[in-house]
């Protein structure tokens, strides 16, 4: 062998060497977290929603939870801007995050980037249903992701999101291991509107605005008005302030469709067909005129006749309907946080 093959044969043994003495670049061992900005169709409608992955090791599965809003055009937030701006559901999705939990919320029907979707050409045909329909693709998106224990999936819903919450378990599959219904909407929605009715009349007439004559009119008219949108009679608004008669004829028009589905459902008997062994969290807050824990009674008794188990309902002392308290109006009150805590940190145990 010549000196200059020698040479460059010692030149390609040094360089494979070297080349082989660099490792491969390793994956990251911790995973940062991130949002998410996930779209996904439901019947023709693009939905748009925001999924929240917390830091993690990386190839760890995380609990998750689905976060379903109140009634109205709730958005993915929990506020309905410009006037209605709480952020019920971006608060509820930090606090989860400290818990390595990973949180899925969209914009439902008829709010922020998703709007009304297929129905914008005809919104009388949307009904509750709808909404149950678009929280389960949500649902099979959240069981779907990479990151997901599918054996550590919950729901937790707020308000009327809380009624879809249980409408929910019963249908998709695997079933939610817990829901948590925070301030739900526990009896048939026309029944949920008489009583804040009647208890705005009551304050109305405590402030002097109208005599114990004119509030009893007026509770007689809005008990007649219920009846007659049951029986889908015209509503005979005698008796009934101004306020009162646009909101009982917007039940009338566009918003026929989804008032009767809605208050169709009863949740107590929902929550009884519940599968034994669910974990549940029901609160209820002392400060809540649109869901006093009196009226959360007999969904409470239906999960445990259901054989859910704990922690069942907690009451919040001082806390508003949008878990605040008036110490600390710009963050969730301790006390819901307790109480989530509780239910999620119990729920990953089981898990």
């Amino acid at each position: 062998m010549t000196r200059r093959r020698i040479a460059l044969t010692l030149l390609l043994t040094a360089a494979t060497t070297v080349i082989a003495a660099i490792p491969a670049q390793a994956a990251p061992r911790y995973v940062q977290a991130e949002d998410r900005e996930v779209v996904f169709t439901v019947e023709g409608t693009r939905t748009y929603g925001t999924l929240h992955v917390p830091a993690h090791r990386n190839g760890q599965r995380l609990p998750a939870a689905l976060l379903l809003p109140g009634s109205g055009p709730t958005d993915r937030n929990g506020d309905q801007p410009p006037v209605l701006t709480p952020h019920t559901l971006a608060k509820l999705a930090t606090a989860l995050d400290e818990d390595k939990i990973i949180t899925l919320r969209f914009d439902k029907y008829g709010s922020g980037k998703t709007g009304l979707g297929a129905y914008t050409e005809h919104p009388e045909n949307i009904d509750y249903p709808a909404f149950v329909r678009q929280a389960a693709a949500a649902y099979t998106l959240l069981l779907r992701q990479p990151e997901t224990d599918r054996r550590a999936l919950s729901v937790i819903g707020h308000s009327e999101g809380a009624l879809t919450a249980l409408m929910l378990a019963n249908e998709v599959r695997p079933r939610p291991v817990g829901l948590a219904l925070l301030q739900p909407q526990a009896l048939r929605l026309l029944d949920v509107v008489a009583l804040q009715l009647h208890d705005q009349i009551a304050k109305a007439t405590q402030a002097g605005q109208l005599t114990p004559e004119q509030q009893r009119a007026i509770d007689t008219a809005i008990d007649r008005a219920i009846v007659d949108l049951r029986a889908r009679r015209p509503v005979d608004t005698t008796d009934l302030p101004a306020p009162i008669v646009q909101l009982f004829q917007a039940f009338q028009g566009t918003n026929r469709r989804f008032i009767e589905s809605d208050d169709a459902v009863y949740p107590p008997d929902v929550a009884r067909r519940l599968r034994a062994g669910t974990r549940v969290l029901l609160t209820c807050g002392t400060n809540d005129p649109q869901v006093p824990c009196a009226t959360t009674d007999a969904l409470t008794e239906a999960l445990h006749k259901a054989h859910t188990t704990g922690p069942g309902r907690v009451v919040l002392q001082g806390v508003d309907h949008n878990l605040r308290d008036a110490a600390h109006p710009d963050l969730l009150a301790a006390d819901a946080l307790s109480a989530l805590r509780a239910f999620t940190s119990r729920r990953r145990h089981a898990g």
